[in-house]
This record gives structure tokens, C-alpha cells and sequence, in this order.
């Protein structure tokens, strides 16, 4: 059976339940059930993601996840979304979460934003001096 025809089935009851109003009508033959179309959503491809430009963050743009490590040592933070990642790596100095998008269906990740903040009240703070601060010597 269909995905969508197991859906309409499980709906039915429910749908039939929200129509029951504890009155008897006149007629007791019950309601016919009446089948309800689902569309299931269009797969669109993902969009080119926006990359920031910005002095002071060459060599984080554009980078893979190795990159930034080899840059930054291990990061604090790993966290995957579908196909996109976000790596936070941490200092004295500042918090940097690097978000990572594919730059084509099926290509790894490449880091396209960063934000910096401070860790003691989480206000934001120059990003390439934060990436600066936490650069491996």
C-alpha cells in the first residue's frame, strides 16, 4: 500500500471522531468517511548558500572541516544538520561557531559564516579578531 494511502486510512478515524458531537442524529446509518488528499511536499534543490566576505576571515572561508582543526585545534562543538555543520571552537579570548554548507548538492561542507562572541556575556565581538585570538601558533 502507498505511503499516502496508509496516511489518508490513519486519518479517517480521527477525522470521523472530530465530526461526533455526542447528539444522535435522525439517521443512524454513520457518516460515510470521506478520503482526504495529502500532497507531499516538492523536492526542490538546496540554494547556493550566501558566503560571508568579510578582512580578516581568508583562510576560514572556503575552509573544510580538516582546515579549520589543523587552524584551530579540535573543535568544542560538532553539531550536523542534514548536509550542513557547525563547528564552535573556543579561547580565553572569544567563542567562533563556523557554519559549514555544501557549495553544490553532494560536495562537503565549506565553511561560509562565522560569528564571534564573547564568553563571558555572549556579546558579539569582531569576528577576525576573534579568529586571530584563537589561531594555532
Amino acid at each position: 500500500m502507498h505511503r499516502n494511502h496508509l496516511l489518508a486510512l490513519t486519518l479517517v478515524p480521527m477525522l470521523a471522531a472530530c465530526g461526533a458531537s455526542g447528539v444522535k442524529s435522525a439517521s443512524s446509518a454513520p457518516a460515510k468517511p470521506r478520503m482526504v488528499a495529502i500532497r507531499a511536499p516538492i523536492h526542490t534543490p538546496p540554494a547556493r548558500p550566501r558566503v560571508l566576505a568579510a578582512p580578516g576571515l581568508e583562510g576560514v572561508i572556503g575552509a573544510d572541516a580538516a582546515e579549520l582543526a589543523r587552524k584551530f585545534g579540535p573543535a568544542r562543538l560538532d553539531v550536523w544538520e542534514g548536509d550542513s555543520r557547525k563547528l564552535q571552537f573556543t579561547g580565553a579570548a572569544c567563542v567562533l561557531d563556523v557554519y559549514l554548507y555544501p557549495p553544490a548538492p553532494g560536495s562537503p561542507p565549506e565553511a561560509t559564516y562565522v560569528d564571534a562572541r564573547r564568553a563571558s556575556d555572549g556579546q558579539d565581538v569582531d569576528r577576525a579578531s576573534c579568529v586571530s585570538a584563537l589561531k594555532r601558533k
